[in-house]
């Protein structure tokens, strides 16, 4: 079964370990996910990958200086969100025309 979830992160970036951080939590979502903001990614994954996802982020995160989010969305994507300007999200499941 796959879920839809929204991960948002603050990475204090004052050092250069927070900037190296900040990095790699952004690859690891941008493998399971696309990014809508600069520091928030949707994410359309099965319960091993969501599982496997949660794991990555939260070894590479400092929780006494970072800030993680997992929102859990239900629904059709149209049902729980407004989008107002740039919005490029991509549906891969839909038709994919070149």
């Amino acid at each position: 079964m796959r879920r839809d979830i929204l991960v948002s992160y603050d990475v204090n970036t004052l050092s250069a370990e927070g900037r190296a951080r900040l990095r790699r939590v952004a690859k690891a979502c941008t493998n399971f996910g696309q990014r809508v903001q600069y520091s928030v990614f949707e994410c359309s994954v099965t319960d091993m990958s969501y599982e496997r996802l949660k794991l990555r982020l939260v070894s590479i995160i400092k929780p006494d200086e970072d800030s993680l989010r997992i929102y859990h969305l239900t629904g059709k994507r149209e049902d729980y969100l407004e989008a107002f300007g740039l919005d490029r999200y991509m549906d891969f499941e839909d038709t994919l025309v070149v």
